[in-house]
């Protein structure tokens, strides 16, 4: 279950909202509220996440625990055209293993991507592109 999933099931269980009533109430159908809340849609528009806000009231904390939640169920990454290579072999190796993924190694990879301290680290700075030279420029 997606971070946003879970955070939409137990905003309704706290409020005792039904899907049907928070469906009719925001303007969407019942299968779309269902279908985000078991997974089977990714996180939804802003559209929504602003009529959510709206409808139940949220508070300021329960409004940024929600676009957290939403933010965090992501599905797809894009890398950058200049991102080093290495990121794109750690990238892939997450993808290949990311079901063997045990909670502990979940943590552990969290904890590191967490940590602080200068970036000594020994990979070499992205290649930059070359522009290309005008015409007058390049000749001899």
């Amino acid at each position: 279950m997606s971070p946003f999933s879970h955070f939409l099931h137990e905003l309704r269980m706290r409020y005792d909202i039904r899907q049907v009533e928070l469906a009719e109430t925001m303007g969407y159908e019942q299968s779309y509220i269902s279908a985000l809340e078991v997974g089977i849609k990714g996180p939804p528009p802003d559209e929504f996440i602003e009529r959510l806000i709206d409808v139940v009231q949220l508070t300021p904390s329960e409004q940024q625990e929600l676009r957290a939640a939403a933010e965090a169920s992501q599905r797809k990454l894009v890398l950058d055209p200049d991102t080093p290579q290495d990121i794109y072999w750690l990238v892939n190796d997450l993808r290949e293993k990311v079901r063997q993924l045990s909670p502990t190694h979940v943590r552990m990879i969290r904890d590191v991507l967490c940590m602080r301290g200068p970036a000594t680290d020994e990979r070499s700075e992205a290649p930059r592109r070359l522009k290309r030279r005008k015409k007058e420029e390049a000749r001899m």
